[in-house]
């Protein structure tokens, strides 16, 4: 029964990632798209948190030095979904739209003593919109123009980590990453005249590349009940050796006779350096209490854009396109008793706020900055086997705005299920 329940849920979870893409924002066309949650079920509970996160039932990449935690017995695997409802609104006008997504498979195990390995896929970044919009041309509101935007695809990441603990309270780790994946984008503008031609733009962006990520972490104990781990990492920037290729068609309406024009920018995207660093303090394994800190170093980094200088059409790198991103998260879990009898003292029920500033701009202004909230809860699931396997529910509330543009408010389930099972015990003969 228990290989069955497996089965079907990670078919359900693979259909849900492969046939639907996890944003419907037009905010994914700039930029690397929308940049997708790096945290896994129980981490969402608390809306993300885990940089000091150091514990010995949960696979939490997010800080690699975290895997030196996992029990010795054990194997951890842990896949998640989602679904989301997501209200658009801009000038008094409305509009709701549904999406579901894989969003992540991870496992862990103890290699050696106090060296813990994991390795999973997790998504990056993702892009899907499709929208027009249609203005008038001159004044005299007789001709109109309709820009059509749709785009879809995104990035995503194998990984392969250790963590190792070589004296007590301090360890680290390392997440080497291959990165991979497409993104199309294509904006087609067409005029209400039949004389006029329709000009259409779309841009494509292949990534063959890799990401590194270090991460340290330090536990003090400050009683017989009391502990406090601090925790960092820094993901390397660099050059992703992609060349992003625009191509543009202008289409005579009246004969359907096509010029193509094709532009590419040489080892045109780059990813940023990334510094994060966090607490969480510990009383007793009952509550945990902690806030993380990252800072994106995307300010610096150029991005392909097309423009028309002087009557002739370029696609070229462009800086101040983004701007650097920062995100602080606080959030808790309340375990009344993990190891008691009763169930409902056995739950993890979980919390947490964020802010983030944009990485993008807009028409020369800030993008949209966010603010988010989650709850949750960590159900153990008991049967003849073990209990400590968890199902992980949060639900989670995402806004964001910026003046004059879009404000975009989502409602998002995680549903995440964390098998942890006891691989390497040794069978005893009474």
């Amino acid at each position: 029964m228990k290989k069955i329940l497996c089965v079907a849920f990670f078919g359900i979870m693979s259909l849900t990632g492969f046939a639907q893409s996890g944003t419907n924002s037009p905010y994914s066309q700039y930029g690397l798209g929308i940049l997708s949650e790096q945290s896994s079920g129980f981490n969402r509970g608390m809306n993300g948190l885990g940089l000091g996160f150091h514990e010995h039932n949960q696979v939490n990449y997010l800080n690699p030095a975290s895997y030196s935690a996992i029990d010795s017995l054990t194997f951890i695997f842990d896949a998640g979904i989602s679904g989301q409802i997501t209200n658009f609104s801009e000038n008094g006008t409305k509009l709701n739209a549904n999406n579901g997504n894989f969003e992540y498979v991870v496992a862990g195990f103890r290699a050696f003593r106090h060296v813990g390995v994991s390795f999973g896929l997790v998504p990056l970044t993702n892009v899907g919109y499709n929208y027009s919009s249609t203005n008038y041309i001159d004044e005299g509101k007789k001709a109109t123009y309709t820009n059509a935007y749709s785009g879809d695809g995104g990035f995503h990441q194998v990984y392969l980590g250790a963590g190792w603990e070589p004296f007590k309270g301090f360890s680290f780790g390392a997440n080497f990453g291959y990165l991979w994946g497409t993104e199309n984008r294509s904006l087609v503008t067409s005029f209400s005249e039949t004389y006029a031609n329709t000009l259409s733009k779309y841009y494509t962006v292949d990534v063959r590349s890799y990401n590194l990520n270090v991460g340290a972490q330090y536990t003090a104990k400050l009683s017989k009940k009391d502990a406090l781990t601090v925790g960092a990492t820094y993901t390397m920037g660099h050059k992703l050796h992609s060349d992003p290729e625009l191509q543009v068609i202008s289409t005579n309406s009246e004969t359907s006779v096509s010029d193509t024009t094709t532009f590419t920018v040489k080892n045109g995207l780059e990813i940023p350096h990334i510094y994060s660093a966090g607490f969480m303090y510990n009383h007793n394994d009952q509550l945990k209490f902690g806030v993380d800190y990252s800072l994106q170093k995307w300010a610096k980094i150029d991005f392909p854009q097309y423009s028309v200088v002087n009557n002739v059409p370029q696609y070229a790198l462009k800086s101040g396109l983004y701007k650097d991103r920062q995100k602080v998260t606080v959030g808790a879990e309340l375990c009344p008793s993990a190891y008691g009898r009763n169930f409902f003292g056995r739950i993890h029920y979980r919390a947490g706020v964020s802010y983030a500033t944009p990485y993008i701009k807009i028409n020369g202004q800030d993008g949209p900055k966010e603010i988010s909230a989650s709850l949750g809860f960590g159900i153990p699931i008991m049967n003849q086997f073990n209990n400590r396997s968890i199902l992980n529910i949060s639900a989670q509330w995402v806004h964001q705005s910026a003046k004059d543009l879009i404000t975009e408010n989502t409602f998002r389930i995680n549903i995440g299920i964390t098998f942890n099972e006891g691989w390497f015990a040794k069978w005893k003969v009474q």
